[in-house]
């Protein structure tokens, strides 16, 4: 779908695409493995995806890097963002069930 679709469209269908700066932390050290990647000036909502464009697939081990880049992110339409929060709603009960049964006693 193009740019030049109405408004309602894009809503509907998600396919509006925004360029940000993005800020990315990476820390591979013993005591923490992850990675963040921070859109700046806009809001993520729920079915949103964001791209990072130029951030290193991994660093040395025992560093910390702090990267400033450029993200694409992927606005969800109305379907697609009602979808995922139903969906999160479904995947939040299943940490509700856990089961509490007696254990079978060894002779």
């Amino acid at each position: 779908m193009s740019n030049d679709a109405p408004p309602l469209l894009w809503r509907l269908s998600g396919s509006r695409s925004i360029e940000v700066p993005c800020t990315v932390e990476i820390e591979r050290s013993f005591n923490s493995l992850h990675a963040h990647a921070i859109p700046e000036g806009v809001e993520l909502r729920p079915g949103d995806r964001v791209v990072v464009h130029g951030a290193p697939s991994s660093i040395p081990d025992g560093m910390v890097a702090t990267l400033r880049c450029r993200a694409t992110v992927h606005r969800a339409g109305w379907a697609e963002r009602n979808w995922t929060m139903a969906a999160a709603l479904f995947e939040l009960t299943e940490l509700y069930h856990c089961g509490f049964e007696a254990k079978e006693h060894a002779p």
